[in-house]
């Protein structure tokens, strides 16, 4: 579709994800990044505001044999859910370190220099988290979450849900939120227990996982063209 109103190259050799740079795109001038919320392969677009309509008007007369489609906020939230993308406000928060959130790899263990909250990652770094964020699904025909249900695990009460909705591509309902055990938030703990999610006060089986319900490679992002049943989780593929 950008190609049709811009004539940069978006190849994933001359544009790797990831990367970005100042692109012409209808009329105007745009800086694209090659990132998604979403879990597909896209552009995020910063365009001035002078230009907006302009070029959003390009991309949409573009789009039109293209089955291009507007899409809301609760689309995009639950895209981001099933390819356990966290949301800043929801699913993190400065009083969630990197290592609870599941996001280690972005803290920059090599340098040299110190930096704030530093000596409090050192202690947590090497041992299993004794509070992590874990994924949700609740297959089946769940009622609809919406985010804080609590999360049960062998019948004992263990966290509750920051964000949820329904996964229109893993077929059932997904969430994600942090769980507390003292002998720490393994995968092998989750593997152990039996786990359910109350919804409006009734209890409903889930299945938890440190890993994306969709995608867990990220193959999509990376220009990957894999079958779509490939990506889901195994565990899920008979709901759908």
């Amino acid at each position: 579709l950008l190609s049709r109103i811009s004539p940069a190259d978006f190849s994933d050799d001359a544009f790797p994800f990831a990367t970005a740079r100042e692109i012409e795109i209808g009329y105007g001038m745009a800086l694209a990044f090659r990132m998604t919320f979403v879990g597909e392969l896209g552009w995020e677009l910063h365009i001035p505001a002078e230009q907006a309509l302009g070029i959003y008007e390009a991309i949409v007369a573009a789009g039109d044999d293209l089955n291009l489609r507007h899409a809301g906020y609760v689309a995009l939230n639950t895209l981001r859910l099933e390819a356990g993308y966290r949301d800043w406000g929801s699913d993190v928060s400065d009083e969630d370190t990197p290592l609870e959130s599941g996001l280690g790899f972005t803290v920059a263990w090599e340098k040299k220099s110190d930096f704030i909250g530093r000596a409090a990652l050192e202690n947590q770094r090497g041992q299993i988290p004794r509070r992590r964020v874990v994924q949700f699904a609740v297959p089946g025909n769940a009622p609809l979450m919406f985010g804080t249900e609590p999360v049960w695990r062998d019948g004992t009460l263990v966290g509750y849900l920051r964000s949820a909705g329904f996964g229109h591509t893993i077929g059932c309902g997904v969430g994600m939120g942090y769980l507390n055990a003292v002998s720490g938030v393994s995968a092998q703990w989750l593997k152990d227990g039996e786990f359910e999610v109350e919804i409006g006060g009734f209890r409903h089986a889930a299945v938890a996982s440190l890993r994306p319900f969709y995608d867990a490679g990220r193959t999509r992002v990376k220009g990957e063209r894999l079958d779509l049943d490939s990506l889901i989780a195994p565990e899920l593929r008979a709901w759908r």
